[in-house]
């Protein structure tokens, strides 16, 4: 056996990177400037070369169906993100005092996220179809008037869909702040109770500044879940009433491969892209800022 020596092997593991390197630049950043290129563009069910400045953007953002694409996205971001983040944080809180059945509890309120979102629809959209689930199970009991047609009211359908992915992402913002919780110094915890401080300050103003870098992560996995926004969309509703649960994602599929204008696609794909940029950017800067804090 020869010995490698150490320069060696770091060329190794950089040759054996290289595959992987180019699989990435070449089909996920080529892909992305593909679209951003094919967004300047006249395409519509092929792509067409010929430049055509700001058309697309400015025909995507005439475009009524976009407006409540975006609309939807932000409402489901504003009650989405601090819901699950304040029922993530909570079942964190306390599973971290130490109560029994601890690894049964994790495994129930973690099921939910191991569903496929797709799954998560589905059985939601039955749960609060007026004709079966929760009305039906209400008119059996005696409530012969009960009726819940929030999935099929275009006022309140995008209510459903928020109701749904909170009951299945609140298991994951658990298990990554549990494991923020479980990195505070016990000494911290011993000062609180001999202070007497009441749980909720100590929470608020202590606890949860002390592990800053577990929520960061919590709401960049939230934010990527409001921009991924789909599968749970085309499962409960499909949009409707209407278009009154469409959401961006679903507004670029729709376009790309059912109504074949590849170009206002693409416009749309860029602008999200930029959109999640916008977001993601600034709060895994304040993480890195944060842990070089700590170190």
């Amino acid at each position: 056996m020869f010995a490698t020596s150490p320069s060696n092997s770091r060329l190794q593991a950089t040759l054996t990177l290289v595959p992987v390197a180019f699989v990435v630049l070449s089909v996920y950043v080529g892909g992305v400037l593909w679209a951003a290129g094919i967004s300047f563009t006249r395409s519509s069910m092929l792509p067409n070369y010929r430049f055509a400045g700001f058309t697309q953007y400015i025909n995507l953002f005439s475009n009524a169906r976009w407006h409540v694409s975006l609309t939807n996205m932000a409402l489901f971001a504003v009650i989405f993100i601090p819901v699950t983040l304040f029922i993530g944080y909570s079942l964190a809180a306390m599973i971290n005092r130490g109560v029994r059945g601890e690894n049964a509890l994790r495994t129930i309120y973690l099921y939910p996220f191991a569903m496929s979102f797709i799954v998560t629809g589905l059985v939601w959209r039955w749960l609060f179809d007026p004709n079966y689930g929760i009305a039906d199970v209400a008119r059996k009991l005696g409530f012969e008037n009960a009726s819940f047609d929030w999935i099929v009211n275009a006022d309140t359908a995008i209510f459903t869909i928020i109701f749904a992915a909170v009951w299945h992402s609140s298991g994951l913002v658990m298990v990554v702040l549990l494991a923020g919780l479980r990195g505070v110094d016990d000494d911290l915890w011993k000062a609180i109770r001999i202070e007497g401080i009441p749980a909720w300050k100590a929470h608020l103003y202590i606890i949860v500044p002390s592990i800053g870098a577990s929520i960061t992560t919590a709401l960049v996995l939230m934010c990527l879940t409001v921009v991924r926004l789909f599968d749970v969309v085309v499962a409960m509703t499909g949009g409707g009433p209407g278009i009154a649960t469409d959401v961006p994602a679903k507004f670029i599929i729709d376009h790309m491969f059912e109504r074949q204008q590849v170009g206002l696609a693409s416009a749309a794909a860029t602008t999200l892209l930029l959109l999640v940029l916008l977001v993601s950017v600034p709060l895994l800067y304040l993480k890195n800022r944060r842990k070089g804090a700590v170190e």
